[in-house]
């Protein structure tokens, strides 16, 4: 009884999948303040939420089918550097940059935005 040998292909290298940045649940509830003040004052409609390998990105809409008036970004990749909280206007400006989500959310509660604060 002779045994043949087989060949055995080799399998490939296993793909690395790099989790995506989410924001967690501590700092969803100061940004859906802010989104929730926004709508009362009826500067929002919509939001979105994306979540990318190098950030998360918390976009606020005056209407759905236009660009974010305002964007909300985590970049853990700047969080020695600038900050990894960022909030975007509408023309892409940088409003606020820094550490601390709550600080960086502050933009918000100037007169400019007329938001009812709480």
């Amino acid at each position: 009884m002779t045994i043949s040998k087989a060949t055995v292909t080799p399998l490939s290298e296993p793909r690395r999948i790099k989790p995506n940045v989410a924001f967690h649940r501590i700092e969803m509830s100061p940004i859906l303040d802010v989104y929730g003040r926004l709508v009362q004052s009826g500067q929002a409609r919509d939001y979105a939420i994306g979540m990318y390998p190098d950030r998360a990105i918390f976009a606020i809409f005056r209407r759905a089918a236009e660009q974010p008036t305002y964007r909300i970004e985590k970049v853990p990749a700047l969080a020695n550097r600038q900050g990894a909280f960022v909030v975007y206007g509408a023309a892409g400006q940088v409003l606020k940059r820094g550490h601390e989500l709550r600080a960086v959310l502050k933009v918000f509660d100037s007169r400019k935005f007329d938001v009812i604060s709480s």
